[in-house]
């Protein structure tokens, strides 16, 4: 039986509980905020609110994914151009960056969730698998005929490695408050050439043993002790 496609009574009601919460986890904290008063602040029946989206948990996950598919043409888009892996990693974050600009303190809201790799808002948990997967596959995208020669032992290593690097950008842009977060931007510029200036010197047989080191640490972030 084919799911019906939600009215646009329904699609305004629920990006109307969607935008008051977000608000309200902004000002008050996702902690603080309650459902009701979520619902009270989009102006429908907590039993609406409930409808919608069954806990405060379900609210940000809808944001996560809405996000992630309103971003997919901006990205598309802004590495249409870019050559080379600096520019496409810069151009990739950026994106994203700009993105939640609006909502940043949002995310600053949700830190203490995010840091919990077992908690389902983070990240790293198993209930964002779909939508990390969907990042990961952009971070391959930009390693993709990028003007590196990427060592066989790193290539499958280095869509994680790019997004764990990125996820520490956003960590520190949440958390930074100097004007206009002029200083991420500093960190994203230098970051990016750095990890590019890095895999190109990997492909030298010289850096063979600190490439062996580097897999180690690689493994071990990964969970592979073996």
């Amino acid at each position: 039986m084919p799911i019906s496609k939600p009215t646009p009574k329904a699609e305004d009601t629920s990006l109307r509980i969607l935008t008051a919460a977000l608000g309200l986890f902004r000002d008050e904290g996702f902690d603080s905020a309650t459902m009701r008063d979520i619902a009270v602040k989009a102006g429908v029946a907590a039993g609406a609110a409930y409808y919608y989206y069954p806990s405060k948990d379900a609210i940000v996950m809808a944001f996560y994914q809405r996000s992630c598919e309103e971003m997919q043409p901006q990205l598309e888009a802004a590495l249409g151009n870019a050559a080379g892996l600096e520019k496409r990693l810069r151009e990739l974050i950026r994106v994203k960056l700009e993105y939640f600009a609006p909502n940043r303190g949002v995310l600053r809201a949700l830190l203490r969730n995010g840091a919990d790799p077992k908690h389902p808002l983070s990240p790293f948990s198993a209930d964002t698998k779909a939508i990390r997967d969907i990042d990961l596959a952009w971070f391959g995208r930009i390693l993709a005929d990028c003007g590196i020669r990427i060592p066989k032992d790193l290539e499958p290593h280095m869509p994680g490695v790019l997004w764990f690097f990125q996820m520490g950008v956003i960590f520190f842009w949440v958390i930074d408050d100097s004007p206009g977060q002029a200083r991420t931007m500093r960190l994203l510029d230098l970051g990016s050439r750095i990890v590019a200036r890095l895999l190109q010197l990997s492909t030298l047989p010289l850096t063979r043993p600190l490439r062996k080191t580097a897999l180690e640490l690689i493994r071990i972030v990964e969970g592979d002790t073996a």
